[in-house]
């Protein structure tokens, strides 16, 4: 399985290869078969996502590096590929009936998750900036296409526009950065780099901006967010819900090993960009959500607020912001998909609602539903006992233990503006006069409701093997 001799061991990247080689097999059945093969596809991409996720988990442990010191296969990479994965598995779960419209019968919808998702496991594995370059590029192509998968709807093409043009310009950003920094070191390896960057000298600090930019598009924050609540509103809401878990988690993640492996050389430097891109988007993604009246955009301006929040861990520089960081976004990725599951239940008569005054009284017609749905809500506002309160806890005392005490205190000011308008939606289902029943709840929206609300309303009662996960995958990146 492995060529030693040249530096090239096939076994770490077995997950990636099954990928791949399984989204070409669905893409030849489905080309073959026509539209009738839209549910077995999706299907079999269901079963692939979880063999190459059990492939992951399978593989020796310990760190393993390939092509050259390209590709990186650690506990890091575990732990975040294993969260990609699930968040993919879950998208497709939750685009069942989105896919069962016979108007609608795209088999090569699931092809795209999964080719997104190969580039994902790419990127957050990069050792390197061209295989960070090829990774993200993957990852994206497949989701600008995925935002306009619905085409006979107005919105859902101006939102694949409009993100595949702000991402292309995100795209060149990166490509700038990465250009200066290879200059300016003589090398394009994360270790190279680390090694030559002592001092920031005047180049490397320009190349790191660019970089940081082009990543910044990528988990939405501010001032790169623009795109967000108009593609959040405008695709279909199962690719909503994707867009807004298993994307963020490889942007994340690439984001936190260029800044600890590339650059520890200059902490004081790019501490300074996460620093502000954090404060900036933790206030717009409380402020700007409270005049919302479409449930989607509000998502995307709380998504906005949420990577703000990851990023005060990353800010800190530290092991433990780096453990803050992941505990954060594992929590986030089930708090997202449960609330997702929610917004896909409010059908009636076959129609999808979307603003926030469908929920109305919901509490009376469906008691459950509303339950689970306000303790999501409880979580992402980061109330106690609840999941996404200690999501905020970690990342805050990293923040605090290394002296960035503003920071600290415009996050837990900015949590409390942004508790608002999570709250206005339990109001309007509680104590607002009911709307007619629901149609019958489908069982994949009730599966992934159920196991992400569950998660997150237990999870104080046992933290350990996801706090102790984190903390084994941020000790490798050090």
């Amino acid at each position: 399985m492995s060529f030693e001799s040249a530096g090239y061991q096939l076994l770490p990247v077995l997950p990636e290869l099954v990928l791949a080689l399984g989204a070409m097999v669905l893409l030849m059945i489905g080309a073959y078969r026509g539209a009738h093969s839209t549910a077995l596809v999706t299907g079999l991409a269901i079963g692939l996502l979880v063999l190459t996720g059990l492939l992951e988990l399978a593989l020796p442990a310990g760190k393993a590096i390939t092509f050259g010191g390209s590709f990186i296969l650690d506990d890091f990479a575990r732990f975040l590929k294993i969260l990609a994965l699930i968040g993919s598995v879950a998208t497709l779960v939750l685009s069942a009936e989105y896919l069962a419209d016979s108007s609608r019968r795209i088999f090569e919808y699931s092809i795209l998750v999964l080719l997104s998702t190969l580039g994902m496991m790419v990127l957050i594995s990069a050792g390197d900036l061209i295989m960070l370059y090829l990774g993200l590029e993957l990852m994206s192509l497949a989701l600008y296409v995925v935002a306009a998968s619905n085409r006979d709807n107005v919105k859902s093409t101006e939102a694949g526009l409009k993100y595949f043009v702000l991402g292309a310009l995100s795209s060149g950003m990166l490509l700038y950065g990465a250009s200066l920094v290879y200059g300016f070191t003589g090398t394009v390896s994360f270790a190279g780099v680390a090694a030559a960057v002592k001092t920031g000298s005047i180049g490397i600090v320009f190349g790191l901006v660019f970089l940081l930019a082009g990543l910044c598009f990528k988990i939405s924050a501010v001032p790169f967010h623009m795109w967000t609540p108009d593609v959040y509103e405008g695709a279909p809401t199962p690719v909503t819900a994707f867009f807004a878990s298993a994307p963020k988690v490889a942007a994340l993640a690439v984001f936190t090993r260029v800044a600890l492996t590339a650059f520890p050389g200059i902490v004081p430097q790019w501490q300074q960009i996460v620093v502000f891109v954090a404060i900036a988007s933790m206030a717009l993604g409380s402020f700007a959500a409270i005049g919302q009246r479409n449930i989607k955009r509000l998502m995307a301006y709380s998504s906005i607020g949420h990577m703000g929040f990851a990023l005060v861990g990353l800010a800190a520089g530290t092991t433990e912001g780096a453990q803050g960081v992941l505990v954060y976004i594992a929590i986030y990725v089930a708090m997202t998909l449960g609330s997702f599951a929610v917004i896909l239940t409010i059908k009636r008569n076959g129609q999808q609602f979307e603003n926030i005054s469908d929920f109305a009284g919901l509490s009376r017609t469906n008691p459950l539903l509303a339950f689970f749905f306000a303790m999501l809500l409880f979580s992402l506002a980061g109330v106690p006992p609840l999941a996404g309160f200690f999501a905020k806890f970690y990342v805050f005392v990293a923040a605090i233990k290394a002296g960035l005490f503003t920071l600290s205190v415009v996050g837990v000011l900015t949590s409390v503006v942004g508790a608002y308008y999570y709250l206005v939606i339990v109001k309007v289902m509680y104590f607002d006069e009911p709307l007619p029943k629901l149609d019958p709840v489908r069982v994949e929206l009730r599966t992934v409701l159920g196991i992400a609300g569950l998660f997150n309303i237990f999870f104080f009662a046992y933290p350990g093997p996801l706090v102790s996960m984190a903390s084994a995958a941020a000790k490798s990146l050090f």
